[in-house]
């Protein structure tokens, strides 16, 4: 079935603009303030794409996505070993593509409210970068 409405939030307007999957975007910083711009059990889905490496309190993050998101409706983190380094946090910064993997399973687990938490490596065989994702469903 298709999707009704494609929500981006993000901190770049031109960016989200540029996306044609897009039905509406919304322009936050999650650092200064961790708290989603959303109703409770507003949404079927979530996910943040390349992204986590750079949020400062990504527990309270991961909390307030569980609280946006209906109950069983999956999370999805995906990431690889390319960022910005000097924006990303020092615990990234410091650590292998399998640290990557334990440390955001590791917020959903403080943040609480999650269920069949995993992670898998979606890197491509042979060439290309790595691509990791971890997911799981609101409790």
């Amino acid at each position: 079935h298709g999707l009704r409405e494609v929500i981006g939030l993000g901190m770049n307007a031109e960016e989200m603009g540029d996306n044609p999957q897009l039905s509406k975007s919304v322009v936050h910083d999650l650092n200064r303030d961790p708290r989603l711009p959303f109703g409770d059990a507003e949404f079927d889905g979530a996910m943040c794409a390349v992204s986590v490496q750079y949020l400062t309190h990504p527990v309270l993050v991961f909390r307030e996505v569980r609280r946006v998101l209906r109950p069983g409706a999956p999370f999805v983190v995906s990431f690889s070993n390319r960022c910005f380094f000097t924006k990303a946090v020092a615990v990234w910064v410091g650590t292998s593509d399998a640290q990557h993997r334990m440390l955001v399973r590791s917020y959903f687990d403080a943040a609480g409210g999650w269920s069949d938490v995993k992670d898998e490596d979606r890197s491509p065989d042979g060439n290309g970068d790595p691509f990791y994702a971890v997911w799981g469903r609101a409790a």
